[in-house]
């Protein structure tokens, strides 16, 4: 079974239910592909209530900012060490579903699949006023996390 779409990965899911998927399947991992400083200043999710730790790699590094061409090879390796076996779902997190979207597309040429997108992000879309953390997204959600 192919599990990519016209988009080049699984699909797209809103915040909570990512968070579904990882509190009702054991071998859903989470993936937060944003950068140390918005680990270390915006927060990070918090998967201890369902027995679980996100994986951390940036998509994309600082200075300069580039994608990191590294980026199936380290994370697979992460995977293995991890323990997550191939099939496994694997629910990529950014700030607002871009880069994480194109780190899904990524892993999914990389062979492994189902690979899913968290649409809204971690601090959601902006809102009328320019704002993030407001509407959608992990934090607005209500969904637990950590700030360091």
């Amino acid at each position: 079974m192919s599990y990519e779409n016209a988009m080049g990965y699984t699909g797209d899911l809103l915040a909570s239910d990512a968070y579904k998927l990882l509190s009702s399947d054991a071998a859903a991992a989470l993936v937060d592909v944003r950068t140390q400083a918005e680990w270390a200043y915006v927060g990070v999710p918090d998967l201890n209530s369902i027995g679980k730790t996100p994986l951390f790699l940036e998509w994309r590094t600082l200075p300069p900012i580039q994608t990191d061409p590294d980026f199936p090879a380290r994370l697979s390796a992460m995977l293995e060490a991890a323990d997550v076996k191939s099939g496994a779902p694997l629910l990529f997190l950014c700030r607002s579903g871009h880069r994480s979207r194109q780190a899904a597309i990524a892993m999914t040429k990389a062979g492994w699949a189902p690979c899913f997108n968290v649409s809204d992000g971690f601090e959601g879309p902006l809102d009328p006023w320019r704002h993030r953390n407001v509407v959608g997204g992990w934090r607005a959600g209500s969904l637990p996390w950590l700030q360091t």
